[in-house]
């Protein structure tokens, strides 16, 4: 069955565009930590950081005080970031002409971030979509 991708106009509440505001802030500075990581890496030893130890990290990492914050937005969209990010790495290495993966800049006006539907963690219903973490 292939994947279905979905846009929404969203009209949210004054508090759910908070929620959404840090999701946005949270999704870049994962992508932006681990893509420094990966430069890192590679520049010490010329091997890259997978997938798979970037999300144990990613775990570790939301246990430290410094980083709790990352707790208060879904956890799938910060692993849909390194997923992101590694498929960035992966085509530029197998596909000439790609670029390099780039940080993200907060300055961007198009704020988004993909999560995924695990147990219905995601409604549609009377007009109204239900997110994880954002209601």
């Amino acid at each position: 069955m292939p994947n279905k991708a979905y846009k929404f106009r969203l009209y949210p509440t004054p508090a759910q565009k908070i929620l959404l505001a840090k999701t946005f802030g949270c999704v870049r500075l994962v992508y932006n930590h681990w893509l420094d990581r990966k430069i890192s890496q590679y520049k010490e030893d010329q091997t890259t950081l997978s997938y798979t130890f970037c999300a144990k990290e990613l775990a570790v990492l939301k246990k430290t005080e410094e980083y709790a914050f990352l707790k208060e937005v879904d956890s799938i969209s910060l692993q849909q970031s390194l997923r992101h990010l590694d498929q960035a790495f992966q085509n530029f290495f197998k596909r000439p002409g790609t670029g390099f993966p780039r940080f993200k800049s907060k300055r961007n006006r198009k704020n988004s971030y993909s999560t995924v539907c695990v147990n219905q963690n995601i409604l549609l219903s009377d007009g109204c979509l239900k997110l994880p973490k954002i209601g």
